[in-house]
């Protein structure tokens, strides 16, 4: 469980639910379901309008990268390449082959199969650069979408604000009434700018940062099994993936 996502989450949300109930609000005025229906419904039908359908089959799966997080251990990648080039330096390539079933990362079993069938390391690099493009674009769908949400949400917010106000305007005898339905207009726009700026956005943003963890541990990878192929010394190879690390996280760096 990702839990800054999670915790996150309720400290934005109750700080906004606990400011309100503090001057005097109540909680079962914010849930209006034309409110609600209209900026949820009304962003994701815009947002949906904008994104090619072979890319809206993939976003389910984003709620697992968004609330989960990814075992992604650098320091245990640079040693397990460092022990990999070991064994290659002792008794050649060809000896990684019994070693790939028990890899579990399958970029860096490819990378390691690449590098096993006796690609030039040039091409190895020009492999996997490319396959990164292409997982960084998968990426970027989701990331775009939730980014896309966070601006329609506030707009279509207004425009429950508006058809609020002119329902309001259109029953003017009564000034109780109007002023409970002006009061009531504007809970569109606190819905839309909330979610929002809550949860879309921050969303959007979090997928990014997840991106650029995984581009970071895959570049690693890159690196370390172009350096194997090259034949450099394990502890030249190691010296090197280091480099990727801040220092405070590097072991066996001596």
């Amino acid at each position: 469980m990702d839990l800054t996502t999670i915790v996150g989450l309720i400290i934005g949300i109750g700080a906004v639910l606990v400011s309100f109930i503090m001057e005097g609000g109540h909680i079962s005025a914010l849930f209006q379901m034309p409110a609600i229906i209209l900026v949820v419904f009304g962003t994701l039908g815009a947002s949906i309008v904008t994104t090619p359908l072979h890319h809206l089959k993939g976003l389910p799966k984003l709620f697992k990268v968004i609330l989960f997080e990814r075992n992604l251990n650098p320091q245990k990648l640079v040693d397990l390449i460092y022990e990999l080039a070991q064994k290659s330096r002792k008794n050649g390539l060809l000896s990684l082959e019994k070693e790939l079933h028990d890899i579990k990362d399958s970029f860096l079993r490819k990378a390691i199969q690449l590098a096993i069938d006796g690609f030039e390391t040039n091409k190895i690099r020009e492999i996997l650069e490319i396959e990164m493009s292409y997982i960084e674009e998968r990426h970027k769908v989701g990331s775009v979408f939730f980014q896309k949400m966070g601006g329609f949400s506030p707009t279509l917010g207004i425009i429950g604000t508006v058809l609020g106000l002119i329902h309001a305007l259109s029953n003017m005898e009564s000034s109780s009434n109007m002023a409970s339905s002006i009061a009531g207009a504007f809970i569109a726009t606190l819905w839309g700018v909330s979610l929002a700026n809550l949860i879309y956005l921050p969303i959007s943003d979090k997928l990014k940062a997840k991106h650029q963890d995984e581009a970071l541990y895959l570049e690693m990878i890159c690196e370390g099994v172009v350096a194997l192929a090259m034949g450099d010394n394990p502890r030249v190879i190691r010296m090197k993936l280091l480099s990727f690390l801040l220092p405070k996280v590097r072991r066996g760096d001596d």
